[in-house]
């Protein structure tokens, strides 16, 4: 099932609570604080439920941003995003299957994800030069996903896959 929803769940929640300065991520620096995951996504959102057809599931858009991101966001994170805002949100409904989030460009691609456990995902070259963050145990929930560029704040076109089966 594929369908476009607005924003809900543990943003509402997870927004009210760091309005009252309660601190719910590990991660310190500014870099956290620069990737507005309560902004509506620039590319919109995209719901997703385990078994999902067609399989990837794919959203084009244009890679980059000026923010640069660092490892002081976490293990892997690199490149430049659009910071003011999430490229897309992924609402998922977990099953059995792993689920992979990839890019597919012409460009050297990251990827920077905030997943429903609060912590952040990030990968750099896992097939050639795009990236992918895969989810074994994936949990239901929401997906903010920013697709960089590596080295340059140019945009550059991308397409984001989300896919059960593993990729390549």
């Amino acid at each position: 099932m594929v369908a476009i929803q607005g924003k809900q769940g543990r943003h509402a929640w997870m927004g009210a609570l760091v309005g009252a300065g309660l601190m719910l991520v590990g991660v310190s620096g500014a870099q956290a604080n620069d990737l507005n995951w309560q902004a509506t996504p620039t590319y919109g959102s995209v719901s997703l439920s385990s078994g999902f057809m067609p399989d990837p599931h794919q959203v084009s858009l244009s890679a980059g941003g000026s923010t640069q991101v660092t490892s002081s966001l976490g293990s892997g994170c690199a490149g430049y995003v659009h910071g003011g805002a999430p490229d897309v949100d992924l609402y998922y409904d977990a099953g059995s299957l792993p689920l992979h989030v990839y890019v597919e460009s012409q460009t050297d691609t990251t990827l920077v994800i905030n997943a429903p456990d609060g912590r952040w995902y990030c990968n750099d070259d896992a097939i050639g030069l795009d990236p992918m963050v895969s989810f074994p145990k994936a949990q239901s929930g929401m997906y903010n996903i920013w697709v960089g560029v590596w080295g340059s704040s140019d945009l550059r076109s991308a397409t984001l896959n989300f896919t059960e089966i593993t990729p390549r």
